[in-house]
């Protein structure tokens, strides 16, 4: 059954409003996709808060227009799907690189973090990259590495001074007063 003009308009209307609102975005073509293996990509990007959806390429163009991914979504061809979000493109990229692996089918066209236009290697170069929770935990390590030291030398001194006082009094060094 065809789509009607009214569903496609609306189709545009509701992606362009959820476009308007991610920050990045991947745009990928698969060929001979089952819908078991389509049902494992959507359940791979849940966790990430992505959403996921097999677009016509004029919709796509249209509901595009006016938002970050704009650039990306101009003159696409074959079969598309897109995966967007609002938060960490990392986790985007790492989930969609890691069913990129298990599934050849389905592979990159190009992508959009943060209104910047990324090729499939850099696509691929951002899946490696450590989430912004990893970037966090390393930071504040960081961050917290020298005043660890500070405390450490301080009880240095203190340990250092009872271990000799300690040693003094076992072999009779102290005169008894």
């Amino acid at each position: 059954m065809a789509v009607t003009r009214a569903k496609k308009v609306a189709q545009v209307e509701k992606l362009g409003s959820e476009l308007k609102n991610a920050s990045s975005m991947i745009v990928a073509t698969y060929s001979k996709l089952t819908v078991t293996q389509d049902f494992e990509l959507r359940k791979a990007l849940r966790p990430t808060g992505a959403k996921y959806r097999v677009v016509k390429n004029t919709l796509a163009e249209r509901a595009g227009k006016g938002t970050k991914v704009e650039e990306v979504l101009k003159n696409l061809q074959g079969v598309t799907s897109i995966a967007y979000t609002e938060g960490d493109p990392v986790a985007l990229a790492k989930a969609l690189a890691k069913y990129v692996k298990e599934n050849p089918e389905f592979s990159f066209k190009a992508g959009v973090v943060e209104g910047r236009v990324i090729s499939v290697k850099e696509i691929e170069s951002l899946a490696t990259m450590p989430s912004k929770e990893e970037l966090y935990s390393k930071l504040l390590f960081l961050l917290n590495a020298p005043s660890q030291r500070l405390v450490t030398a301080m009880n240095a001194v203190g340990r250092n001074l009872a271990v000799v006082v300690g040693q003094g009094v076992e072999q009779k060094k102290f005169k008894e007063a």
